[in-house]
């Protein structure tokens, strides 16, 4: 389905963080090319066609996060803190992760 060797540099579907105009330019772009199944390389096929490469960010642990269950680290609000997005919680974990920060 892809015509290229490798994929364009992509952000995450997990979570990114852009600004309006972005967002509205890769409307605008998504409109031009043929839809792909994997909507994290879509994305990274329009910002390819703008010209903007993604950029990784420590706060974003979208394969999770490796911890000791049994560590007291985790109920340390600040083992949390700079933590945007995170995925594989359970709810409950994301619950107490939420009131200790």
């Amino acid at each position: 389905l892809y015509n290229k060797s490798n994929y364009p540099p992509y952000a995450g579907g997990g979570g990114f963080i852009m600004d309006g105009p972005l967002a509205k330019r890769l409307h605008k772009t998504s409109e031009t090319l043929e839809l792909y199944p994997i909507d994290d390389v879509f994305l990274g096929m329009c910002l390819e066609v703008l010209k903007v490469a993604p950029i990784g960010h420590e706060g974003f642990k979208t394969f999770g996060i490796v911890k000791n269950k049994n560590s007291k680290m985790n109920k340390e609000p600040c083992f949390f803190r700079s933590m945007l997005v995170v995925h594989k919680l359970l709810p409950p974990e994301l619950l107490q992760m939420w009131d200790l920060v």
